[in-house]
Parts: structure tokens; sequence; C-alpha cells
């Protein structure tokens, strides 16, 4: 490792500042979808991480004097279209950003070739968190198998679970599919009944043989995994069907404030793990609406930018730059490559005390990354609707992570075997 300090880096920095580098950008590109059935959600999230780096620019002149460049290419959560779109983007990015499990998985081996990192933040493959199979691909701060120990635990505080029932309420889709292996495991150890109930793409509004399954079954829990329309379709039933909603727990993607405002009161009692919280009073939401909305420079709206999903995406954002900003500091240079990205996102280490001087105060937890460990596993909250706003009813948790490090392991190798010859990072030991 160089041993560059801080001091030294920004003085490299500004020398390179001062010559051509003036023209260059860090190129971020972002496959966004405004468009589409999970529009609803798209949208927030983007205004997210657009406001950040447009607040990184005008405030601080981006990321190291560089000006950040988030283009947005639009995939309607197509995964066809995700594709295209990370091939219309791989030339001059320093990292992909696919906003979908299905194109994480499609985009998953074209980046060993390419070489370009894939940042898919509480999203995506889960054994990408296994950094020495999966050494171009990050999920941080947190999985989808984090999630399911977590909800797992939570329940489990509620009293034990032997001989419960828990539906599994899911989109069918590879996103949906994810915390399965996982669900299955704990429902073996635990012993509860898990009960699996997939919502096809095209009945996501339309619920009603689901939530009839469901009254028939009588669970005493539904877990869900839903994207887009089918959080609100769910929701809208669950209210409906008068299922207690105190028994009903979502991933931190089937928590969007949108959805529960359908039902309003009636949708008290709902909760969703979560690795983000929108902390309004944080100082990086005051600087973003100093230099970003209130200079006409943002799509967010006031209702939108006080939920979950914009603040998540502020969050996300502000973890990419910190990457970008570590790689910076290693390598001497502003205008660092992909390559140097990902040492940068394997290096990250955002304590309470670096939380608190990037602003983003009470809004991620901490966690670090290595080498070996690409997903931090960073804990969350719980969030509890109160009938009108998300509220933190949990302190920190954290996932059990040494309870399925061994399935980790096992399905990242079990990837690699099946996608051989696979690259794989031997200089990387799975303790760092």
């Amino acid at each position: 490792m160089k041993t560059i300090t801080k001091l030294a880096t920004a003085a490299v920095l500004g020398t390179t500042l001062g010559t051509a580098a003036v023209a260059q950008e860090l190129y971020v590109p972002n496959l966004a979808y405004r468009t589409g059935p999970f529009a609803a959600t798209g949208i927030p999230l983007m205004n997210g991480q657009a406001d950040y780096f447009t607040m990184l620019n005008e405030r601080d002149g981006g990321i190291g004097g560089l000006t950040v460049n988030a283009e947005e290419c639009e995939t309607g959560y197509s995964t066809e279209k995700g594709v295209e779109c990370y091939e219309k983007t791989k030339g001059k990015a320093i990292v992909t950003q696919p906003w979908s499990t299905g194109i994480t998985l499609q985009v998953l081996p074209k980046t060993n070739v390419d070489e370009i990192p894939i940042l898919a933040p509480g999203y995506g493959f889960s054994p990408m968190a296994d950094g020495t199979v999966f050494q171009w691909a990050f999920n941080m701060p947190a999985g989808y198998w984090d999630a399911a120990s977590m909800i797992v635990q939570y329940l489990e505080e509620e009293g034990s679970l032997e001989g419960k029932k828990v539906a599994f309420l899911h989109l069918d889709h590879p996103y949906g599919k994810e915390p399965l292996p996982l669900l299955e495991t704990l429902s073996e150890n635990k012993g509860f009944e898990l009960l699996p109930i997939p919502v096809g793409l095209k009945e996501m509004q339309n619920q009603s043989a689901q939530w009839l399954q469901i009254r028939r079954e009588r669970p005493d829990y539904v877990v869900m995994w839903g994207w887009g329309a089918m959080n609100a379709g769910a929701i809208t039933e669950a209210v409906k069907t008068k299922f207690p909603m105190e028994n009903f727990i979502g991933v931190w993607w089937a928590g969007h404030d949108a959805d529960l405002r359908l039902v309003g009161e009636d949708g008290k009692g709902y909760k969703s793990i979560s690795w983000s919280f929108p902390n309004l009073e944080a100082p990086v939401m005051q600087d973003i609406r100093e230099h970003v909305i209130d200079a006409g420079l943002s799509n967010t709206n006031p209702e939108e930018s006080s939920g979950v999903f914009y603040s998540r995406g502020i969050v996300i954002s502000a973890i990419l730059a910190e990457g970008i900003r570590t790689a910076q500091e290693e390598y001497g240079t502003a205008e660092i490559d992909a390559a140097q990205l990902r040492w940068g996102l394997e290096n990250i280490n955002m304590t309470e005390e670096r939380i608190t001087e990037l602003g983003l105060d009470g809004m991620v937890p901490p966690f670090s990354t290595s080498c070996a460990n690409h997903t931090g596993h960073s804990g969350g909250w719980m969030l509890e609707w109160d009938g009108e706003q998300f509220v933190k009813v949990s302190d920190l948790m954290n996932a059990n992570t040494d309870t399925y490090q061994d399935l980790i392991s096992a399905k990242a190798t079990e990837y690699a075997d099946e996608n051989a010859p696979w690259p794989t990072n031997e200089e990387c030991s799975a303790t760092n």
C-alpha cells in the first residue's frame, strides 16, 4: 500500500487539478428506471442519488476537484434494456449500477472481463458478499440474507418461532427469490413453517388469489419481498382482509412511504427492516436543500424528499463517493480508473465519526469492507409506519452472519464452478 497521507494526497490532487485533469470528470452512470411498473419506487431513489452528486458538484466542485457525471440510462427495470445500458456506458464508466437483481445477474460475468465494479447497494446476488470470488461486485452496506436474518431475529423477540407459520410473499423474479436459501435454512433450524407465496409480474396490482391463500393458511406472520406496484397492492389487500398489520414485515425495498400513504392510519403497525433512515435534520440534508433543491436543480418535491427512498438514494451516492475518495487518496490522483475504484470500494470504513464528517448523522449504520467482504453487513433498524411516516422502533440490529457465512461461501463456489473458468482473487485471504 502507498503511504500517502491525506494532506499529501490533497497536495497531489491540487497539482493534478491545475493541469489537464480540469477537463476530466468522474463518470458513474446509473441504470435508472423512472418508467415502467416500478417507477414509483425508482423515481425517489434516482432523485436522491442525483441530488447528492449535484450537491457535491455545486458545493465542492465534485470529488477531489473532478465533476461527477451521474448520467442516467433508462431501463424501465427491464433486464434486456439494462444489459443494453451496461454495454452503452461501459466504455468510460468507472462503475456500473444495475438497479435490478436480474440485470445484476446478467452483467456479473461481463464485469469480470471488462473489469468494472458493480455497485448494487442492498440488492443483487447475496453471495456477492464473498469478494474472493466476486472481486468486481459489491452489495454494501447490507445484503438480502442480512435482511432475512434481522427480520427473523425481530420476530423471535416476540417469542419462539417453534411451530409458527411464516408466509413469504415475494415477487416471482430473481429479486424475490433471493432470500429463499437462508429462509429455508432458518425455518429448519428454528422450527417454523415457511410458506412461499409468489406474486407474478402481472399479478402485482391484483393479489386476490395470494391473499385468499393467506386467509386460508392463517400464518402468524407475513414477510414481504415486494417491489414497486406489488407493495402497494399487498398493503391494500392486507388492510382489506384485516390482516394484523403489526405482523406484516417487509424488506427494505418494501418500506416506501407512498405505498403506506395509500392506506394511511389503516397501515399503522406495518414494519420494514432498513439500512437507511430519513433524518431530515442531518447536515447533508441541509446542504442538499441549499445547493440543489432551493437552487432549482432537483426533480424532487417536499413530500418525496422527506421519505425513506429519497434519503436512501442520498446514502447510496454517499457510499459511492466515499469509495471514490478512498481510491483517490490511495493512488494520489483525482482521475481514478475502474480498477482503482474497485480498491476504494474494498477499503471503505464508514465509522460513526466518518458518517458524522459526511453529514449523514443517523442516516446509515457504520460498516466497513475488505477484499473478502464486499457487503459490509452494516445492520439495520426496524421501521414502523405510525399512520403518517416511518419511525424507528428498534435499536440498531445486526445480522447473525456467522450462521450463514458457510452458505455464502458454498453458493459463491457453486456459482464459480457453474461459470468456469471463473477468475478469483487468489491474493485475498477469506479472513481479510
